[in-house]
């Protein structure tokens, strides 16, 4: 099996940019490429600070649920803990979208739908994303859709929220 994955990656409590590099680290040789850190405002709701993002691109013989757990060791090894949704966190890695043998994977289970239902919501994940990969798309609704265009639907407000730092190396 070849799979190709993307993965979002957030952080704003501690060494945020240390996090963010623990899972560039963690990818290894499977690491395809990696955007630039980017600051955005939080989303959600919850009161806290900024959060530094980054968005990676990874290929290995990993499935689905494998790239999930990949995730969630690195929340590990930061870490993380669950007590608000949309809260505070060390590091929260989600996958976005997993590719096998060239063909999008999509699921309904609960524990890992795909691709990401919220991505074309989130400028923080099309912005680094686009970075990386130009000509990305990402299903929607059954469709894929240029990831370009989904970023050009957004407000325009959220996307300006959206700053590019500098490599997360």
């Amino acid at each position: 099996m070849n799979s190709r994955a993307v993965l979002s990656a957030g952080s704003n409590i501690g060494d945020s940019v240390g996090f963010l590099r623990s899972v560039l680290d963690a990818a290894g040789a499977e690491l395809v490429a990696a955007s630039n850190v980017y600051r955005t405002a939080p989303w959600g709701g919850v009161e806290q600070d900024d959060f530094v993002n980054v968005t990676l691109i990874v290929a290995g013989d990993r499935g689905p649920r494998e790239w999930l757990e990949f995730c969630r060791d690195c929340e590990r090894a930061a870490d993380r803990v669950r007590d608000v949704r949309w809260g505070p966190r060390t590091l929260d890695v989600d996958v976005i979208t997993v590719d096998v043998d060239g063909v999008p994977v999509t699921s309904d289970d609960p524990e890992l739908i795909l691709p990401h239902p919220r991505a074309h919501q989130r400028a923080f994940v099309l912005a680094p994303w686009l970075e990386i990969d130009p000509d990305a798309t990402l299903t929607v609704d059954g469709r894929p859709q240029r990831v370009a265009d989904l970023l050009a639907e957004l407000d325009a407000d959220e996307v300006a929220g959206v700053r590019r730092g500098g490599p997360v190396r």
